[in-house]
């Protein structure tokens, strides 16, 4: 029998977070920095014990909340209110932004602990990171489209302010103005869905919007035979693509890396990048009436789990190599998406987030460690320096790469499956993107590995010298002797490897082929490829060892490989091959021109209308004619006052003459008749 959860522990959940911010951001300079990051730590500890009490509620009692906690206003009919729904999907979802957001918040003390950025930076940055978690409780918790969209906007918000957290630093301004502007553009298609459907369901509400989904998809958008349903399901994915950073409004992803790691970690992980995938899995209802939607979502995350995957072969930044990793698997799970397989999805965004979020603090470790330098050709040998963050980081990458038994392996290749067994038009070619990306993230991942890990100590004759290397006269560099990390700082990885390692195994049952998901996701039979699943599964063990027999394994084993043969064995190799390909690198090292494209032909082009309201609807629309016929009126206004002496006789000599004007006027016709004869 059900349950049904209580509405102050929600609350309590939703806020503590909040509060931690407010109090860490108004009282900063107060509290000091242990101030900060205790009241900001005990709220996020706090909301995740309770999200964790949520979720053991819902999955072993049936506990179930979908209630309005507070009524904002009603126009013509249209409620906008405060709302939470809880089930499978919104506890787990709870649950995974809570715990790496608490891993997060420890994580920085040791990471941030150096800082001096900023007269009481240290403690903006964390009310920063708890207010970044309050949004994102908000954005998963919503049972309606204007909470959904207040989270969503909060987000963008915050990380605006996070990635430019080094105010002073061009790069970072220049890339959270470029994700704020990015986001932007998303937004606009995901509010107009919202207002499609409040315009033709009449409301924002979840539960009255999918009862109403049957009626939408019958319906065709004005003016033309498009169905209306496909019309409001791709602009609601619009603002998937700019939030989950998919082909081609990904751009703003790798440059977010100009924050600091934690916050890297934070967004790539857990908050902001998996909202987009979380809101179409909960648009599921309105996703499974349009083919067409779901076959542009599975080409758009194929493209994007295939060609930014080639993008992190190239990079030499740590934080990069993880960045572009993040987009291939948002990728991966779009196309699960696309193929109506959202449990797979989102449990793959579960499994994702703590071993991204694991690779990211491992790198941020790293780059402690290395005393700033983040350029992996500067690195190697560090694993019997860092033997915690070594260790921690191979478990992260091994479940990134879908090694058996690890959390990655269960949800990717459960993707690769789901898209196999799709029957939509773009299954063919999204079925080879993410089988063929499978060898292209074991190449990156283990490329990065190697080269930090293992080979010779590059660190103490650095051949590419950073902004935080300064030589002597002699031209030499100081080396500093890498080291671990604090406790602070390797607590959260060891947890997160934990995590990387044991929640795929466990979980991969209950969440795709249990009832977990039963009444947050809805599944045509049109779309059988959950079904298929179902019918082949061999059990979590079972699976990991038929894996052996798969092509998916064996081009990860090749990835892997050809890592250790060009990284290790054969240095010179790689060098080789670029100078031959070297068009290729070319297009890779310029992101394929996407940046170029945007500076060079969109921004001119917005600028040129920018430019064209102003000079035609400001400067001679608004200044010309209204501000014209304003001047006009002053100029008669001005003349008018030159009558207005404060003379009487003046005053009665007007009077005077204006009597006889209008006798003159009215006896005018009399006058010329008697002339006349």
């Amino acid at each position: 029998m059900s349950t049904v959860l209580n509405a102050p522990l929600l609350l309590i959940i939703a806020l503590a977070p909040l509060a931690g911010a407010l109090v860490a951001g108004l009282a900063g300079k107060a509290i000091g920095r242990r101030g900060a990051h205790s009241v900001t730590i005990l709220g996020v500890l706090v909301s995740f014990l309770g999200s964790a009490a949520v979720l053991n509620d819902v999955a072993n009692h049936g506990a179930r909340f979908n209630a309005t906690i507070y009524e904002w206003m009603v126009v013509g009919g249209l409620k906008m209110e405060i709302g939470f729904l809880i089930d499978g999907l919104s506890a787990m979802m709870m649950c995974v932004v809570t715990f790496v957001s608490l891993m997060v918040h420890i994580y920085t003390i040791g990471y941030m602990a150096d800082d001096d950025t900023s007269p009481g930076g240290y403690q903006r940055f964390f009310s920063y990171i708890s207010l970044f978690t309050f949004s994102m409780l908000m954005l998963v918790m919503s049972n309606n489209f204007l909470q959904l969209f207040f989270g969503w906007e909060a987000v963008g918000l915050v990380s605006y302010l996070l990635i430019g957290y080094y105010y002073a630093k061009p790069t970072a301004i220049f890339a959270n103005m470029k994700a704020f502007l990015v986001n932007r553009v998303g937004d606009f298609g995901f509010i107009l869905g919202i207002g499609l459907i409040a315009a033709y369901a009449g409301t924002l509400n979840y539960g009255e919007t999918f009862a109403k989904a049957d009626e939408l998809g019958k319906l065709s958008f004005p003016g033309n035979d498009w169905m209306l349903i496909t019309v409001i399901c791709i602009c609601l994915f619009i603002g998937a693509m700019g939030k989950s950073a998919q082909v081609p409004l990904h751009v703003w992803l790798p440059d977010s890396m100009e924050g600091p790691t934690p916050i890297s970690a934070l967004i790539h992980a857990a908050t902001m990048v998996t909202a987009g995938i979380f809101m179409v899995a909960r648009m599921s209802p309105l996703f499974e009436l349009s083919d067409t939607a779901l076959n542009l979502v599975l080409i758009i995350g194929a493209i994007t789990a295939l060609f930014m995957g080639f993008l992190g072969v190239i990079q030499n930044d740590i934080k990069r190599v993880v960045a572009y990793s993040t987009l291939s698997q948002l990728g991966y799970m779009t196309v699960a998406l696309g193929a109506s397989a959202y449990s797979v999805a989102v449990f793959h965004l579960m499994t994702h987030a703590f071993f991204k979020a694991l690779l990211f603090l491992g790198a941020g470790s790293v780059i402690l460690g290395m005393h700033h330098d983040q350029d992996i050709r500067n690195m190697g040998g560090l694993r019997k320096y860092m033997p915690i963050t070594w260790i921690t980081s191979l478990l992260g990458s091994m479940a990134l790469i879908a090694v058996p038994f690890f959390a990655g392996f269960y949800s990717k290749d459960s993707i690769i499956e789901a898209v196999h067994f799709s029957h939509l038009p773009g299954s063919g070619f999204a079925y080879f993107a993410v089988t063929a990306s499978v060898f292209v993230t074991a190449l990156y991942s283990f490329r990065m590995y190697f080269l930090v890990f293992h080979g010779p100590e590059r660190f103490r004759h650095k051949p590419f010298p950073g902004e935080h290397d300064h030589a002597d006269e002699h031209g030499h560099v100081h080396v500093h002797e890498p080291h671990e990390s604090p406790l602070v700082v390797t607590l959260p990885l060891v947890l997160l490897a934990i995590a990387s390692v044991g929640i795929g195994y466990l979980m991969i049952q209950p969440m795709l082929y249990g009832g977990f998901f039963k009444d947050s996701i809805v599944v045509l039979s049109a779309h059988p490829a959950m079904g298929e699943m179902a019918r082949e599964f061999r059990g979590a063990w079972g699976m990991a060892m038929h894996a052996v027999s798969t092509l998916p394994f064996w081009l990860m084993v090749a990835g892997v490989l050809v890592a250790y043969v060009l990284y290790i064995l054969k240095p010179g190799v790689p060098a080789a091959i670029r100078s031959r390909f070297d068009f290729v690198y070319r297009v890779l090292d310029n992101k394929y021109y996407f940046d170029w494209f945007n500076e060079k032909v969109l921004a001119p082009l917005a600028r040129g209308m920018g430019q064209g309201l102003w000079k035609g609807g400001d400067q001679a629309l608004i200044d010309g004619l209204i501000n014209g016929s304003a001047r006009a009126v002053g100029g008669l206004g001005a003349a008018v006052r030159l009558l207005q002496t404060g003379f009487i006789y003046w005053y009665a000599l007007v009077m005077v003459l204006g009597v006889f004007a209008l006798l003159s006027w009215q006896l005018w016709p009399y006058l010329s008749g008697l002339v006349g004869r």
